[in-house]
């Protein structure tokens, strides 16, 4: 069988909302992390066959099929092609996917995946409420659809409702949530203390580190804010953070790695995708892993480390319940709820991470999955050489 090996992987810092990032283009986001892809990886970069981007929100800044622009803006080959993906979060691991499978049927050798969003400038959902107002239509991409309100009627769909609905199905309280948060922050101050983020990422200007951990955070600050929805169980602290970035990694061919004389460092085991109920919206991780899993003949025991988005804390405490994987093994690093959610990019941010750390523990199998709007949500496992 064909294979797809991944060569590089690099990201930029994850800035925070109206960091060290906000002025960025997104476009100039996306270019820094190509020019330094293209140069750790030694490559003859004419000999890219694509360019697969995730962005959400691709209005202003963030339209005109990105990940051509960023290429452009990188100054690099304009005979290389682009092509700009929304699968809402998940967007950027689709790339990956969209971009193994292009090496996996044997059509593409070299092909880069990755993600940019500045979040910052344009803030989630910008889009949708861009074009509510002069269209006449209530906020939100099902509104006005007679279809959706047969199937779903009107219950609110966005992601905090998810999230209240899976705290409500699993029966996770406020405090469990407080209590996942905290250790995202602890793990990532440790992981940026002990340098394990710097050879994946790529500094830009004078940030050089993750923006996002706080310091001086406690269960105690936690406590005090109020929920996000009135009643509710999801705060601030509980829900991933706004954020700028980008990330970009290279895959090819077992030709392409004899030809250019590349070194892969992981293969792609698997890759798979599923669909749940679009309401709840963020549980779909749930039977995604449990569909690549049985796909692959793999056990969760035997998975070394997971990435999983921490969109909120309900979203992994509730995939611990129902894999019965080991918390010490999934988000070591931390996640987005101290790291950042820079949309289009984290799929990608999630997979560089994935693969480092991989390396520095000696692991074999890691397994990335996140949920995204629409109740859908993206497995890759990856496999270290």
């Amino acid at each position: 069988m064909a294979e797809a090996y991944v060569i590089e992987a690099v990201r930029t810092p994850v800035g925070r909302r109206g960091g060290g990032l906000a002025d960025v283009h997104p476009a100039d986001l996306g270019a820094h992390v190509l020019t330094a892809l293209v140069e750790r990886s030694g490559i003859d970069a004419a000999a890219v066959d694509d360019v697969v981007f995730g962005c959400l929100d691709a209005v202003g800044p963030q339209a005109g099929d990105i990940a051509r622009t960023a290429w452009l803006a990188a100054g690099l080959p304009q005979e290389v092609p682009g092509v700009t993906v929304d699968r809402q979060c998940g967007s950027s691991q689709q790339a990956v996917h969209f971009a193994a499978q292009g090496v996996l049927s044997g059509t593409q050798d070299l092909v880069v995946a990755g993600g940019t969003q500045n979040m910052s400038m344009i803030p989630i959902a910008f889009a949708s409420r861009q074009a509510a107002e002069p269209l006449g239509l209530t906020e939100g991409p099902f509104a006005g659809s007679a279809g959706w309100r047969a199937r779903y009627g009107d219950q609110p769909v966005n992601q905090f409702h998810g999230a209240e609905l899976i705290a409500d199905k699993w029966r996770i309280s406020r405090e469990d949530q407080e209590e996942f948060a905290l250790r995202s922050h602890r793990r990532a101050l440790r992981a940026i203390d002990e340098g394990r983020f710097v050879r994946e990422t790529v500094p830009y200007g004078e940030v050089r580190v993750d923006e996002g951990p706080r310091r001086d955070t406690s269960a105690a600050k936690m406590a005090a804010l109020k929920p996000v929805v009135e009643g509710g169980t999801i705060t601030a602290a509980c829900s991933s953070q706004v954020s700028d970035g980008a990330a970009a990694m290279l895959l090819a061919s077992e030709r392409a790695v004899r030809e250019h004389g590349l070194t892969p460092r992981a293969r792609i085991h698997h890759l798979s995708v599923r669909g749940e109920d679009p309401v709840r919206m963020l549980s779909a991780p749930i039977p995604a892993t449990a569909y690549a899993l049985k796909k692959t003949g793999l056990t969760i025991d035997a998975i070394d480390l997971v990435e999983i988005n921490e969109a909120f804390a309900p979203v992994v405490l509730a995939w611990l319940k129902e894999t019965g994987a080991d918390p010490d093994r999934v988000n070591v690093n931390g996640g987005a709820i101290a790291l950042g959610h820079p949309l289009g990019a984290t799929g990608v941010r999630l997979m560089t991470t994935l693969l480092h750390e991989l390396e520095r523990t000696g692991g074999r199998y890691g397994l990335q999955t996140m949920c995204e709007g629409g109740g859908q949500a993206n497995v890759t496992v990856i496999e270290r050489l």
